[in-house]
């Protein structure tokens, strides 16, 4: 995928498919490190023990659409070419957590890409669920939660039209003053 954004959107559409209720995104670039990690934790129905050992694989899927299950063995993939590596933990009931790192100045690393839209695409689904959005350089932090937006909002549903282009606008404006400005 040419964004890490496309990974992310992945996961947060098998988490939503998987009933998660409540999602959690964590990206962490640690200049110092030279890393960037990238979490997506949900609390959906989790995988069983059975399944957690061939989801790495892209021709094992659960799904009945279609015979491959691509998101993660390319997300897998990604983060290997860039010096990195992934981990998956799931527990039946319990829910699922992924974890990618990432060399920063890996020449091979794909831009973060679109995360606002990435944000706004989950929100419009049918699936309610709180999303947490966590992004943090060095010791500046950048923040977003569906539900602190659905207190204010009250009877505004999430997932119209003009909320979600709002929170694209938001988030992409949060990183931004995040990164000082300048592109990445």
């Amino acid at each position: 995928m040419e964004e890490l954004a496309l990974h992310i959107l992945d996961l947060l559409e098998n988490a939503l498919a998987a009933g998660a209720r409540r999602i959690i995104v964590t990206i962490t670039e640690d200049t110092e490190q030279g890393l960037i990690t990238i979490e997506v934790e949900d609390d959906g129905r989790g995988i069983e023990a059975e399944a957690l050992a061939q989801v790495l694989d892209p021709f094992y899927t659960t799904r009945k659409t279609r015979k491959l299950g691509l998101g993660l063995p390319l997300f897998q993939a990604t983060a290997a070419q860039c010096g990195g590596d992934l981990t998956l933990e799931s527990r039946p009931g319990q829910g699922t957590r992924v974890v990618a790192t990432l060399q920063l100045g890996h020449p091979d690393l794909p831009p973060l890409g679109d995360m606002g839209a990435t944000i706004a695409a989950a929100l419009s689904s049918e699936q309610e669920a709180d999303i947490i959005y966590r992004h943090r350089r060095g010791q500046k932090e950048f923040q977003f939660s569906s539900s602190w937006l659905k207190l204010h909002l009250g009877e505004v549903p999430l997932n119209c039209g003009p909320v979600l282009d709002w929170v694209r606008r938001y988030i992409n404006k949060g990183l931004a003053e995040l990164h000082g400005g300048e592109d990445w």
